[in-house]
């Protein structure tokens, strides 16, 4: 690997520990991530001459959190910045700034908090924090969310300033302000490990350091609410889809669908975590919330010793208890085509097909080639296989449905 690709590598790894962190010095998640942006330029200028050091993500940090400082001191005089960020010169790591009882000393956690403030919206609040957190860039995140791309840009500017103007604090609030945001932070966590799940573009399938990343925050809240059935919904699902990260890439490194996973590869202490979390969440009482309820899909696979063995019956009726969405219908197209024959679930895609949010979602023609290959119907299957693959912009992905339309011939 080269000097340069090792930067954007650890980069993509570290950028959200780095824009937290230096959050915590400058409280202005925009001017943070600037500053992260310009350790990576300092990065690219230093380590082809001085070789990749021994703790590159360290370096990035320590590099940007330096650079926060030294703003810091050009703004305001040393004493008066001593007293509200908690530090000395010499520590580039300032201790923790608790906002309240029961807080956590998590910078992640609270640049979530932070970014899911009331005061914007809630599409702003979800797309600034993927950015921040998940690094995604303006068009990962559109294609994500089904919106346009300037949309999305739009979005994330108007956030940092609405946060700087109102000077949110950079923290994680507690009682019922916490509780408000509740909500935000769990969609935030749920997409987040979404993009390490099935990564939107790139060259790989997963993204593994941003699924661990959701499942820690996701645990973490769990920690500090435990009597919030929904975060223990959350943590269920995210140990339940990490139970199979070792059987969705084969050797080569090429993507390995659910139906032909090695079951036997699954990590059995996820599965036992995400179904002791469901099983808590359900010992709250109440209706159960759409994470449950899609832990509770998840828990389906996890019993099943085999694709065909999988309750599909239950998985189809289980879609139905979560809100309505073209994308939950897909998924219920799938679950109804294994229980009932591929006519059955080929008869909702076609409805769903005429959904404009749908239009450009490679996953539609996805679903629709593979019941239309049961079928038998193949130049119809590598006619929806070769469209998926050209709408998709990961490439492990594009190859993938490339080899099932060369499979339909």
């Amino acid at each position: 690997m080269t000097a340069g690709n090792a930067v954007e590598t650890v980069f993509r790894i570290e950028s959200a520990r780095i824009i937290a962190g230096v959050t915590r010095i400058v409280r202005d998640v925009g001017i943070a991530e600037e500053i992260a942006q310009d350790a990576l330029v300092a990065a690219l200028e230093r380590w082809p001459e001085a070789g990749v050091p021994d703790n590159p993500g360290a370096w990035l940090m320590a590099t940007a959190k330096h650079r926060a400082i030294d703003l810091v001191r050009r703004r305001e005089t040393y004493a008066r910045k001593l007293a509200e960020v908690g530090r000395s010169l010499t520590d580039v790591a300032p201790p923790p700034d608790p906002s309240g009882p029961g807080d956590i000393d998590d910078d992640l956690l609270r640049l979530i908090f932070t970014a899911c403030h009331p005061v914007l919206s809630s599409e702003a609040r979800i797309a600034l924090t993927l950015r921040l957190l998940g690094g995604l860039t303006t068009d990962e995140i559109a294609r994500a969310y089904l919106v346009a791309e300037p949309t999305v840009a739009q979005r994330i500017v108007r956030a940092k300033r609405k946060l700087a103007s109102a000077g949110v604090p950079f923290e994680v609030p507690y009682g019922q302000e916490r509780a408000q945001r509740l909500a935000s932070v769990l969609e935030v966590v749920y997409l987040v490990f979404n993009e390490g799940y099935s990564a939107t573009a790139g060259d790989d399938w997963i993204r593994p350091a941003l699924c661990e990343d959701a499942l820690r925050l996701a645990r973490v809240l769990a920690g500090l609410m435990p009597k919030e059935a929904e975060v223990l919904g959350l943590v269920a699902l995210l140990e339940l889809q990490s139970s199979r990260t070792r059987a969705r890439t084969g050797a080569d490194g090429r993507p390995v669908l659910l139906a032909d996973q090695n079951r036997g590869q699954w990590d059995r202490l996820l599965i036992r975590r995400g179904f002791t979390a469901l099983a808590r969440a359900a010992e709250l009482g109440g209706a159960p919330g759409p994470y449950a309820v899609q832990a509770a899909i998840a828990g389906c696979h996890a019993r099943a010793a085999s694709w065909e063995e999988t309750d599909w019956g239950q998985i189809a009726a289980l879609y139905t208890v979560l809100p309505p969405s073209p994308v939950v219908e897909l998924n219920r197209a799938v679950a109804v085509g294994m229980a009932h024959g591929p006519e059955a679930g080929l008869a909702i895609v076609d409805v769903l097909a005429k959904e404009p949010a749908l239009a450009g979602y490679h996953l539609l023609p996805s679903v629709r080639g593979n019941l239309l290959a049961e079928l038998g119907r193949t130049a119809e299957a590598r006619t929806e296989f070769e469209r998926a693959a050209a709408l998709t912009r990961n490439e492990a992905e594009k190859e993938l449905l490339l080899r099932r339309a060369a499979g339909t011939a």
